[in-house]
């Protein structure tokens, strides 16, 4: 069911300082900052051959990152993402089989302009988990 890794989400206190790092110490390439306010983050993708690394920042005192990111003060993987080809299939599938979606469960548009799901980390080994229609 699940595709290939989309990207490694990485939650940061300060995503000027993180996108240096990526870009200047790893050498990588790293897309202009993104502002998702539906989302509640400040968003870069850092490309690399395979896959990507996302960087989160929070856009506001309600981001859902500001918990992790307080509980986390330095940061630290958020969540791992994969794609799928039918995201409501997916969803239905992993319901059946006993996996929470998060939220109200139903797709919401994503950084990619795709649709996305989370689900629940205590059904995947302690990970949040994204899905992102391919």
């Amino acid at each position: 069911m699940i595709g290939r890794l989309n990207h490694v989400a990485i939650v940061v206190p300060d995503l000027a300082k993180a996108t240096a790092v990526y870009a200047g110490a790893l050498g990588a390439k790293v897309s202009a900052p993104m502002a998702l306010p539906q989302h509640g983050v400040m968003v870069v993708f850092v490309e690399l051959p395979n896959t990507k690394i996302e960087l989160l920042e929070p856009l506001g005192e309600g981001s859902p990152v500001r918990a992790f990111l307080d509980r986390n003060p330095s940061g630290g993987m958020h969540h791992v993402c994969y794609e799928v080809d039918d995201i409501i299939a997916a969803r239905d599938r992993l319901k059946a089989e006993g996996a929470r979606v998060l939220g109200d469960g139903e797709p919401r548009i994503g950084a990619h302009d795709k649709p996305v799901l989370f689900l629940h980390p205590k059904d995947f080994c302690g990970t949040l988990v994204e899905l992102e229609q391919a």
